[in-house]
């Protein structure tokens, strides 16, 4: 990764423009099929990423709140930071949390709560009512599909209840999170053999991610070689991920991949994504299924002790790694 003296791209990231070496391409699975729940589980075992068809979720929504974002996003910057700084909640503009990440890119992160966007649009303008309407709408709609696939993996796990990961998410006191990013077009990048980095290398913490982004291309997923895997887009689907919270519940079955977005040279790209997670007094540890002769990989930690970790760290980091049981017993021995 490197950084070009360009007074556009001054202090921003940006990695060599290469072509693919990998063909492969992300699992699709049609949610309506009667063997979507097996290949979803395949899917989080060998890949930690889906794309999924026919998931129930309306257009009328989906191209609602595109609109209304695009509207947001388009508002002069002093509106804008009106909404803002996100710290971590709210506008934020290139800077990516307290740790000194930073991407071709602003955003909107919020709480997934009906109560928390409508105190959002108070503090914005009364121009913001309908757009925290359409929020409201999709955010119902999309946490209902994230825990639909929660509920199929644990029928196909044969755990009971059923409801054992979907719970979490629609716990009152749910931590999951609502994220709008809006990656303006760069045009400096035209005539360079770089690509500018949107947002950098990282995981998700949370249990589960379900994206949607318009019509332009910048998702990359990082494979088992360290290659990177462009993700065309695609209007018909929502990109469904497995966050580090799952991978410690299903004791590493599950994999929690790195992912990054870089920036388009002439289209904007906007992207939409729901993080379903825990209570902050939730407590995470491999299951008892998942520990059938088994070490646990994972010590119990709570939601809040991992998303206090996650904010203490860069993005690239493992935060994972602090939670292995092997480093506590290396720790105590030393």
């Amino acid at each position: 990764m490197v950084v070009l003296s360009n007074p556009v791209l001054d202090h921003l990231p940006l990695t060599k423009n290469q072509k693919p070496t990998n063909s492969m391409s992300l699992p699709i699975i049609d949610l309506s099929m009667s063997d979507s729940n097996t290949m979803i589980l395949k899917a989080c075992e060998e890949f930690g990423f889906f794309r999924a068809i026919n998931h129930g979720i309306p257009k009328e929504l989906i191209s609602r709140l595109e609109e209304e974002t695009a509207k947001f996003f388009s508002l002069p910057l002093s509106e804008k930071e009106k909404a803002g700084p996100a710290k971590p909640f709210g506008y934020g503009n290139r800077r990516i949390g307290p740790n000194g990440d930073v991407g071709w890119l602003e955003y909107l992160l919020l709480q997934a709560h009906p109560q928390f966007i409508s105190q959002f649009s108070l503090h914005v303008s009364k121009k913001t009512s309908s757009f925290c309407e359409a929020i409201n709408a999709y955010t119902f709609a999309v946490r209902g599909l994230a825990c639909q696939i929660l509920e199929q993996i644990a029928e196909e796990l044969k755990i009971e209840p059923r409801n054992t990961f979907s719970q979490y998410l629609m716990d009152k006191q749910s931590d999951s999170v609502f994220r709008l990013n809006h990656y303006p077009p760069c045009p400096a990048l035209v005539d360079l053999k770089y690509k500018l980095i949107g947002f950098g290398e990282h995981t998700d913490p949370q249990i589960l991610t379900v994206l949607r982004s318009n019509n332009t291309a910048g998702l990359e997923i990082c494979l088992r070689d360290g290659s990177w895997l462009p993700v065309p887009p695609d209007p018909n689907s929502v990109i469904v991920n497995v966050g580090d919270a799952m991978q410690a519940l299903t004791n590493g079955k599950f994999r929690s991949v790195k992912h990054r977005v870089v920036a388009n040279s002439k289209k904007s790209r906007l992207s939409m994504i729901y993080f379903g997670a825990p209570s902050l007094t939730a407590k995470v540890a491999p299951l008892p299924l998942f520990l059938r002769g088994e070490k646990a990989i994972y010590q119990t930690f709570t939601w809040y002790e991992y998303k206090k970790a996650a904010y203490a760290s860069r993005l690239s980091d493992n935060r994972l790694d602090l939670f292995r049981t092997e480093e506590k017993e290396a720790g105590d021995t030393a």
